[in-house]
């Protein structure tokens, strides 16, 4: 319930990341099948940044999330507050007619 209140985010910085590990478990599967020695080394290095960056990713995005939360809270108390003031003359109106 609460992910559908939320605007679609993406979670953009960890789809990254994992686009990024993906790429290096494709380069090591084809480093693997096709037998070449000289990128062996690249396709683990990027698959080792791609799993250090998931949690950055995942920390990043969740903050992002939790600021677009508060911002949303602070807006709808903004608008409560103009609200009553708009209403609290209408009152007193009421009042003095009585």
């Amino acid at each position: 319930m609460a992910a559908a209140a939320l605007p679609a985010l993406g979670m953009r910085y960890t789809k990254a990341a994992l686009l990024i590990f993906g790429f290096g478990i494709l380069l090591g599967l084809a480093v693997v099948a096709a037998e070449i020695g000289g990128i062996e080394r690249v396709a683990s290095g990027v698959m080792a940044i791609g799993l250090v960056l998931v949690p950055i990713g995942l920390v990043a995005d969740g903050r992002a999330a939790a600021i677009l939360r508060l911002r949303r809270r602070a807006k709808s108390r903004r608008a409560a507050r103009r609200q009553r003031r708009r209403r609290l003359p209408a009152r007193v109106a009421r009042r003095q007619r009585r």
